[in-house]
């Protein structure tokens, strides 16, 4: 089975500019995910991006860029586009492979460990493999939806339960990884279209990079594993 891992990258962060080529530990996040595509068992690493500084880092950590188109970089772009452009470029040029797993440069915490165990999750009954962190809140109890008057109410609350203990524990999705079949990214327009798995990836390793608090707790959770 032939692997090829992508990083999918734009140039125009607005919550943190300039964030996918910011040294995290003397390494630019970028290369957390291409170095972490390579020690997982990807025969490649594509980083898919608009920017030519973001460029010149993938190519100084040995993956192969692919320009993504501008209408395909901007803020409302989806991203699963960019990802059937990866595919059909490598396609048009006769690459062909097995597993697509993506890896996304605002996760740098992640474990080649985390990566591994999702491509090994990819079975014949699964479309996707996906990562995510236990809940701090839930949409029974304490996640709410509040009205531009101020008028809220949970978001589930009329599912019945009484109980934190009786109601379904609930995760939060992460950008640890993931993983799917190149005919899949083709044939869909998103991840829940097929038959998802998830892999529990603690949150000191799932942490997502956003803006700059984010950072500083990527950071602070970095130093403290060195």
């Amino acid at each position: 089975m032939k692997t090829f891992a992508f990083v999918f990258a734009r140039g125009g962060s607005k919550g943190l500019p300039g964030k996918n080529i910011r040294p995290l530990g003397g390494v630019p996040l970028l290369a957390h995910s291409i170095r972490a595509g390579f020690e997982a068992g990807a025969e490649q690493v594509f980083v898919s991006t608009d920017d030519a500084g973001i460029a010149r880092v993938a190519r100084a950590y040995n993956a192969e860029v692919i320009d993504r188109p501008p209408e395909l970089a901007t803020d409302t772009a989806s991203e699963w586009l960019a990802w059937q452009h990866a595919v059909q470029h490598l396609r048009e040029r006769g690459r062909d492979f097995d597993v697509f797993l993506s890896l996304p440069a605002t996760a740098p915490l992640r474990s080649v460990a985390d990566v591994q165990q999702c491509l090994e999750a990819l079975d014949d009954e699964t479309d996707v493999v996906v990562t995510v962190s236990p809940a701090a809140r839930s949409p029974y109890f304490n996640m709410v939806i509040r009205e531009a008057n101020g008028s809220s109410r949970v978001v589930l609350g009329d599912a019945g339960f009484k109980r934190r203990q009786d109601a379904p524990e609930v995760y939060d999705m992460t950008t640890v990884a993931y993983v799917t079949r190149p005919d899949f990214v083709m044939r869909t327009t998103g991840l829940f279209q097929g038959r998802v798995r998830s892999i529990v990836v603690p949150k000191e390793r799932a942490v997502d990079i956003d803006d700059a608090l984010d950072f500083l707790v990527a950071e602070a959770l970095y130093n403290k594993c060195q």
